[in-house]
């Protein structure tokens, strides 16, 4: 399934779907009026999906909300966050979730706040439940939620990152892992009023893996379940493409992979398959990046590798190209590839155009000071894109035009305790990456979102990392900035009476 083409009837009916409504106008005296362009119009509700964020007792997880201001929406409307229910393995009688949280009581972190103004709160240890968030109204265009958690020590340790999302039927996972020393698990959280019934594919190098526990896994309504992938397979395989598909209703998905040593983060869904694709904002000092892709097609894919970098776009030696097989998980280890500039990664075929999905895994540090995080390929930013929970010098803005020079305005907001918006515009060259030097609040009080909306030129993709070194270990996490869904299409009608008499 596109994402990013549901239908408006199936927008108005989901929970984590956008919608806005096309005017009727009368009819006019002369007749049926000509066809006129379809008008942007702001979405009139947005919901949104946040994983239970650790299994960590020390883990300290803090939720940012954000709308941005929208022109056209109404004075009314409100945004909530509510607790997912998430069952236990003997109530689910699924027995495939590896382990399982009960917070149908939890309170919500935090009460959004007006457009224009980010809102925040936290959690701590390891109950935390999933959230199931809506919002319509003048909060609904963009409304983005970030779930950020710190864990000092053990599996996973460092910062992990995550974008809450809409609920789903299809979501592709490249760079999931069952390998010794690595504990994933992908997040199943169900908003709606009845029963999901999901399955997971699993795919390593060698094709799809059997598992006889992996299909048909139930998610009752208004709950979370997280499932351990190595309960899915005695397989240990260092690269998996996870693929979740939906039978009935939608679900949210995310995969949390965690490392015994090496830190871990969220890995977000690949975009659609597609014959290119951009992944944004590799750090400048990665020391070790891994590229993982799958192609779900009977034809094997050939791709060229190239690095958008600062100075324009190269090609990684000893990796020009990738073979990937059909139907199995293909990898590339591209080592420190950014050399100390930022840096993107761009894929494109090099003869038949055959659609892939595809995933970085990025190191920073090394030895035992060193930690991962993901990024999947991503959609271009469109309209407009959202960051949230960004501070003064923790915030790494990432953006890249692969095809042709791009003209992007960058808004900081206010801050949550106080500040100024401040707004700055950037020129991105035609197959280059910028760190951009993003606004900063004045005055800035706690944190701020970030809006990214291109002006002119080609398509621009862009990712937003946190830093937050903690005793010589660089924790980080990578969020990619698709479009933020604040806006919709919506065709102009006329009512023409006329084709009743046809």
């Amino acid at each position: 399934m596109n994402r990013t083409t549901l239908s408006l009837l199936a927008c108005a009916t989901a929970l984590a779907g956008v919608t806005a409504y096309a005017t009727v106008d009368p009819p006019r005296a002369s007749g049926a009026s000509p066809a006129r362009a379809a008008a942007e119009l702001p979405v009139q509700r947005t919901g949104l999906l946040c994983p239970a964020p650790s299994f960590s007792d020390i883990a300290d997880t803090s939720y940012t909300s954000f709308t941005p201001v929208t022109k056209g929406t109404d004075g009314g409307g409100k945004a909530t966050l509510q607790a997912a229910t998430e069952e236990t393995p003997d109530d689910s009688g699924s027995g495939k979730s590896g382990k399982s949280k009960s917070g149908p009581d939890s309170e919500p972190p935090l009460k959004p706040k007006d457009p224009g103004t980010p809102a925040t709160g936290d959690t701590s240890g390891a109950d935390a439940p999933a959230f199931i968030g809506t919002a319509d109204g003048k909060y609904a265009p963009g409304w983005t939620v970030q779930e950020t958690t710190e864990i000092a020590a053990g599996t996973g340790s460092g910062l992990q990152g995550v974008t809450c999302t809409p609920a789903d039927t299809d979501f592709w996972f490249p760079g999931a892992s069952t390998a010794a020393g690595r504990t994933d698990y992908v997040h199943l959280t169900n908003p709606d009023d009845s029963a999901a019934v999901v399955d997971i594919k699993l795919y390593g190098k060698d094709g799809a893996i059997k598992s006889e526990v992996a299909d048909g896994i139930t998610v009752k309504p208004h709950a979370s379940e997280p499932v351990l992938l190595s309960t899915l397979t005695d397989e240990r395989q260092t690269d998996l493409t996870v693929h979740v598909t939906v039978r009935s209703g939608r679900v949210g998905a995310a995969v949390q992979a965690q490392d015994d040593s090496g830190g871990g983060d969220w890995l977000a869904a690949s975009a659609d398959p597609a014959g290119s694709l951009v992944l944004p904002g590799i750090p400048k000092d990665a020391t070790d990046v891994r590229l993982v892709a799958f192609t779900p097609g009977d034809d094997d894919a050939d791709l060229k590798v190239r690095l958008a970098a600062q100075n324009g776009t190269v090609t990684p030696a000893g990796n020009e190209t990738l073979h990937v097989k059909s139907g199995m998980t293909t990898f590339a280890d591209l080592g420190a590839v950014t050399r100390g500039q930022a840096g993107s990664l761009i894929l494109t075929p090099s003869d038949d155009s055959v659609p892939v999905v595809a995933a970085l895994r990025v190191v920073r540090g090394t030895g035992a000071k060193k930690e991962t995080a993901y990024i999947p390929a991503t959609a271009p930013v469109g309209r407009r894109a959202t960051s949230a929970d960004n501070s003064g010098k923790g915030t790494t803005l990432a953006l890249t035009a692969p095809t042709a020079t791009a003209t992007v305005k960058v808004t900081a907001s206010a801050g949550s305790e106080g500040g100024s918006p401040a707004t700055k515009t950037f020129t991105i060259k035609a197959g280059t990456t910028q760190n951009v030097d993003a606004p900063v609040p004045s005055g800035l009080r706690g944190t701020y979102a970030l809006t990214v909306e291109p002006v002119s030129g080609g398509p621009v993709y862009g990712s937003r990392t946190l830093s937050a070194t903690e005793e010589g270990v660089p924790g980080f996490t990578v969020q990619t900035l698709p479009s933020d869904r604040g806006l919709v299409a919506v065709p102009q009608a006329d009512q023409d009476l006329s084709i009743l008499q046809k």
